[in-house]
C-alpha cells in the first residue's frame, strides 16, 4: 500500500495449481510422440495419459511436485522471507490434498478451499531432453476455471506486489480473474507484476495478454524470445522500447547471458552464473520469486538482479523447479549478505 502501515503481504499471487511429474526424455522420444520441443503445450486428460503410458520405462526417476509457474514464483519469495498469498484452484482429489499441503509447508496463504469441487487437480508433464530444455504438456483440470470467486479482496488490498501468470490468458475465467486482480490492486495503491510466461502464450494470445496488462503494469518478467515475440521486434534493443510503454519496470532474462533489467531510464546487465545446466524447468519462476522478495524488502533493482540471477542459476543445475528450502537462505547469504 502506498502508506505500507497495513501490509500484510508482500506478494499476492495468481495461477494455476498444477501437480507435476518430471521425466528424462530424448529429442528423439519428442519427436516420436509429436510433440513441441521447448513450450508448454495444453493437452486433454486422455492424451496426457497416453505420454506417460508411452513413457513409462522413463518415469523411475519421476517425483510429484507441487507446480504451476505464478505457485513456484510464490513459493521461491516465501522461502526467501517474503509474505505471501496464493490463489488457485484445485479439486477434492488426492492431487489437491498433496498440493495445498506443499503451499503450507512454505509458509504461503491461501483462501480455505473448503468446499473444493469434484474434479481433478491440474497436471502437468514436465520432459527434460539432455540439452536441459525443459518441454511441457499441462492438462489443467479443474484449473481451467480458476475466476475471481479465488480472489481474496482483502488480502489484495493489503499486499505490496500483485503478481500474475501470463498462462492464465489461456482461461476464459482465469483471464478475468487476472485482470479483475489487476484493477483491485490498482485500487488499493497496490503494485502489479506479470510474467509473459511461454513463447507459445506470446505467440497465440498476444491480444489477452495485451487485454490483463491494462495500462501497463509496475514490473514485467519475460525470457528474451517472449519479449521479442510479445513486442513483435527483431531485436532486444528495439524490444526494450516497446515494453518500456507497457511496464515502468522489466527483467529480461538472457539464458547464458545473464539478465537484462530495466527500471525507467536506468539499466543494469546482470552478470550470468556459469552453471552446468541439466534442467531449465522452472528458471524463470525462480527468478521473478526472487526479484520479487529482494524489492520488496528494500533492495536495489540491481542487487534484486542479482539474487534473482544466483537462485535462477541454482534452479538449472538441479532437477526440479524449485530449490530445497534451505538452499534459499543460503544463496541470501552468499549474495546479499
Amino acid at each position: 500500500m502506498s502508506d505500507n502501515q497495513h501490509q500484510e503481504y508482500h506478494v499476492y499471487g495468481i495461477g494455476a495449481a498444477l501437480v507435476d511429474t518430471e521425466i528424462e526424455v530424448t529429442d528423439q522420444d519428442l519427436t516420436t510422440l509429436n510433440i513441441d520441443k521447448g513450450v508448454m503445450t495444453l493437452v486433454d486428460e486422455a492424451r496426457q495419459q497416453e505420454l506417460i503410458e508411452h513413457l513409462s520405462d522413463h518415469l523411475v526417476a519421476s517425483k510429484r511436485a507441487s507446480g504451476g509457474s505464478a505457485a513456484n514464483t510464490i513459493i521461491a519469495a516465501s522461502y526467501f522471507g517474503a509474505k505471501a498469498f496464493y490463489s488457485c484452484k484445485v479439486a477434492s482429489d488426492d492431487n489437491g490434498d498433496f498440493y495445498l499441503q506443499d503451499l503450507r509447508d512454505a509458509g504461503v496463504d491461501s483462501l480455505p478451499n473448503t468446499e473444493r469441487q469434484t474434479g481433478v487437480t491440474g497436471k502437468c508433464l514436465v520432459m527434460i531432453t539432455p540439452d536441459a530444455e525443459r518441454t511441457m504438456n499441462t492438462f489443467l483440470g479443474i484449473s481451467e476455471t480458476v475466476s475471481s470467486s479465488e480472489l481474496s479482496p482483502t488480502a489484495v488490498a493489503t499486499s505490496q506486489y500483485a503478481y500474475i501468470e501470463g498462462y492464465l490468458v489461456s482461461s476464459e475465467t482465469g483471464r478475468a480473474a487476472a485482470i479483475e486482480l489487476r484493477q483491485q490492486a490498482e485500487a488499493n495503491g497496490v503494485k502489479t507484476a506479470l510474467s509473459l510466461s511461454d513463447p507459445a502464450m506470446v505467440e497465440f494470445f498476444h491480444d489477452g495478454l495485451k487485454e490483463m496488462l491494462g495500462d501497463g503494469v509496475d514490473l514485467l518478467f519475460c525470457n528474451q524470445a517472449e519479449a521479442l515475440g510479445f513486442t513483435r521486434t527483431q531485436t532486444l534493443e528495439d524490444a526494450v522500447t516497446e515494453l518500456k510503454k507497457i511496464a515502468r519496470s522489466f527483467a529480461i532474462t538472457l539464458g547464458s547471458e545473464g539478465a537484462l533489467i530495466v527500471d525507467g531510464e536506468n539499466r543494469w546487465n546482470i552478470e550470468p552464473h556459469k552453471v552446468t545446466a541439466i534442467d531449465t524447468n522452472g528458471a524463470g519462476d525462480m527468478f521473478a520469486g526472487a526479484f520479487i522478495f529482494a524489492i520488496t524488502q528494500g533492495y536495489s533493482p540491481e542487487q534484486a538482479g542479482k539474487l534473482a540471477s544466483r537462485a535462477s542459476a541454482q534452479v538449472v543445475s538441479q532437477f526440479g523447479p524449485r530449490l530445497r528450502p534451505e538452499q534459499h537462505q543460503e544463496i541470501l547469504q552468499e549474495v546479499l549478505g
